[in-house]
């Protein structure tokens, strides 16, 4: 890839990463406070401790009997090898010829160093009640062998006992986190998620929690085990021979180095491949969503070979990493075989010396594999604890993050807004409010004006000139600097968030829809809305039309991303869910940029009878769709410089009339530049816009007597309906 095509690759992975995307959220990384952090994620465990103690006790009862079992299978070893020892010896071999039976030990160890056979006289020396001819003790052994089939199942059942809790301990854990996480974001104020990135707060909330509940699960848990079996064997080492057990311990520096030296370079190989998976998932992302565009211009071959230059890029940045990753356990291996040789040589000769007996010999060697094991899991653990501990730093820096302030206790409940067009209340006053998203960039200062009840007051104003901010500021999205906003003469900061946001309804410009019904997203304004409510919003938001022409009607579900049906659908669905609350205050954001011209007539019908008695604010940019509003306030730079209706607005030939003619004068652009190019009779500009107002105004006429209908009917079904908003 050449130097601009990595520097894409970057952009595009960081732009993968704030998208909050399918494939976003960083690689695990380290913990900037690894103590703190690791205290505070074991802490998560206190309200179990004591379902962790019981854990702590199946996990030591059941390493004890693990560990003592090659002792105990030892002594069987010693049993059969014994009898046929003493068999041996009793029949003779080689040019010796036995000893009677009943002869006792001394005795025959005495007479093999008389015979020059000291190596067997110590080995034989070393036995436990030796005698020759007994041969071997079937009664003993099979008590043995019981003994540790019965070591082995407890311990399998202490085992199965120990994972069974961890994994009940771990889930339940894991739930109250992720109480603890969801309930924090409704605590967070709006704030926050403007300055957070959306792929970010995913992340945290879902790769974090999964990296935090395996962490703790195969991790901790294995931890507490292996920590007990390496102390435990180590004390049963040193108990059967010293000498051995520092030959075993030989291995331990030797396993640090190869920790230490291929570790960190395989810990950045691993980091380096999931920046390349990161590139690659971008640049696929891009390609399928930009797939017809990609067709049109004939791109197919350039897509094609830039993703066989990512997919290159992974598979030497993957081959490394598994490479680095794979030798370690081969050397690990490599070490422990050594370490078996050296125990195997100078566990014979110690044998044959008789300073040991042969099953203690074979318990050692289980004891060397069990020794090491349990090493290379610790080894293992410490990149998946460090990582689950970034994770835990990562949730505990949002769950310490700062929220939004509390209503006050006194703050008094007052009565909800009534239903059908008596709609109680709806007068917004802001005095003198100043409020701005930082510190040193002041947005909006000294706003001041009155809104009466049922009055439609629209906003209008370029970017950025604060239109969306007002409405939030009524919402209490955001506190204000100073200054104060009453609704019905009383202060929104002494009204309670909940109680506020009942009376109000909403609209955004980008529709929000759930994976449900269309009559759950409607109803979702209200939930004890009844279907004829439902209904009635839906016909007067025009919603019904197209419902019908669906397989199950209202109860069409739809897909998580509400593909199934179109843009200008989806937004009438949120209008209708807005109107089925029957607020107070209704606020639309752009509410119908999503939808076609005609729908859009339709739609001002509608909503001119069901704003009757409610305050509504509406912001616009297509000034031709406010220009029946009682109020239109003209914001620029945070300020209202202008205020009247449309003709008073026009009259004045200021920020209002430039805007309006900036929005004419582009369409008078559009019918110039459509002539040139399809070179038709010329028509005067001012002709062809007269011709498309009057074809417009007969659609309307057509339309307003069905419009007219449906809204009565809407007013209708709300005075059978007095029961206030849920």
């Amino acid at each position: 890839m050449t130097d601009a095509e990595k520097e894409e690759a970057e952009l595009a992975e960081k732009a993968r990463l704030e998208g909050g995307g399918m494939f976003s959220g960083p690689a695990p990384g380290k913990a900037d406070h690894f103590g703190p952090s690791f205290r505070r994620m074991i802490g998560l465990l206190k309200p179990s401790a004591w379902w962790f103690a019981l854990v702590s006790f199946f996990g030591a009862v059941g390493v004890v009997l693990a560990v003592a079992a090659p002792k105990v299978l030892g002594e069987a070893t010693n049993v059969v090898y014994e009898g046929f020892v003493s068999h041996i010896l009793a029949t003779g071999f080689g040019d010796f010829p036995g000893f009677p039976r009943g002869t006792s030990k001394q005795q025959v160890v005495d007479a093999l160093r008389g015979a020059g056979q000291d190596d067997f006289a110590n080995m034989v020396g070393a036995m436990d009640s030796f005698q020759v001819g007994a041969g071997v003790d079937f009664e003993r052994l099979r008590m043995i062998i019981v003994a540790v089939l019965a070591i082995y199942v407890v311990s399998a059942i202490l085992s199965w006992l120990q994972g069974y809790v961890i994994n009940v301990i771990m889930v339940r854990t894991m739930w109250r986190l992720r109480e603890d996480v969801e309930a924090k974001i409704n605590r967070l104020p709006l704030s926050y998620f403007d300055k957070v990135q959306r792929g970010e707060l995913i992340s945290r909330v879902t790769n974090d929690i999964d990296n935090i509940t395996q962490t703790m699960q195969q991790s901790l848990s294995g931890a507490l085990t292996s920590v007990l079996t390496v102390v435990g064997v180590l004390v049963m080492m040193f108990s059967i021979s010293w000498q051995l057990a520092l030959v075993a311990l030989v291995s331990l520096p030797l396993m640090g180095v190869i920790f230490g030296v291929i570790g960190p370079r395989s810990q950045k190989a691993f980091g380096t491949q999931w920046r390349k998976v990161g590139r690659l998932n971008a640049r696929v992302e891009e390609a399928f969503s930009g797939h017809a565009l990609v067709k049109v211009f004939g791109r197919e071959k350039d897509a094609l070979q830039s993703f066989q230059a990512e997919n290159e890029e992974l598979f030497q940045a993957s081959f490394k990493a598994q490479f680095l990753s794979g030798i370690i356990m081969p050397a690990m291996m490599f070490v422990g075989n050594l370490t078996y040789v050296g125990i195997a040589v100078l566990g014979g000769l110690m044998v044959a010396g008789g300073n040991l007996r042969l099953g203690d010999v074979q318990a050692f060697i289980q004891y060397s594999q069990q020794f090491s094991q349990p090493l290379s899991e610790l080894g293992g653990m410490a990149a998946v604890v460090q990582s689950g501990t970034a994770s835990a730093e990562r949730v505990f820096d949002f769950l310490d993050a700062d929220e939004q302030a509390p209503d006050a206790e006194s703050t008094p409940s007052r009565p909800s807004a009534g239903s059908g067009n008596q709609v109680s209340g709806g007068v917004i006053e802001f005095q003198d409010v100043a409020f701005s998203y930082t510190p040193d960039r002041p947005l909006i200062t000294d706003l001041s004006f009155r809104v009466k009840p049922g009055q439609t007051v629209a906003i209008v104003g370029p970017t950025g000139a604060g239109k969306t901010t007002l409405v939030n500021l009524i919402m209490r999205f955001y506190e204000l600097n100073s200054g104060r906003i009453l609704l019905d003469g009383q202060d929104i900061a002494e009204i309670s968030r909940d109680e506020l946001r009942s009376r109000t309804g909403m609209v955004l410009q980008d529709p929000w829809l759930f994976a449900g019904s269309i009559r759950e997203n409607i109803r979702y304004g209200k939930s004890t809305a009844t279907d004829d409510e439902v209904i009635a919003a839906a016909t007067a938001t025009y919603v019904d039309r197209f419902v019908h022409a669906l397989p199950e009607g209202y109860d069409t579900v739809l897909d998580e991303d509400a593909s199934n049906v179109s843009a200008g659908e989806r937004q009438l669905i949120t209008i209708a869910r807005a109107f089925v609350s029957q607020p107070s205050i209704l606020i639309l954001d752009e509410a119908t940029s999503a939808v076609d011209t005609r729908t859009e007539l339709l739609l001002q019908n509608a909503m001119a009878a069901l704003r009757a008695g409610r305050t509504s604010f509406v912001i616009a940019h297509r000034l031709s769709t406010i220009r029946d509003a009682d109020l239109i306030l003209v914001m620029e730079h945070g300020d209202i410089v202008e205020q009247g209706d449309h003709d008073e607005l026009i009259a004045r030939r200021g920020a209002y009339w430039r805007l309006y003619q900036s929005q004419f004068e582009q369409a008078a652009t559009d019918i110039d530049a459509e002539e040139s190019l399809t070179a038709a009779t010329p028509v005067h500009v001012a002709d062809r816009a007269d011709d498309a107002a009057e074809a417009a105004a007969e659609e309307a006429v057509a339309e307003a007597a069905d419009a007219k209908r449906l809204a009565e009917a809407v007013r209708g079904a709300e005075t059978t309906t007095s029961e206030p908003r849920d």
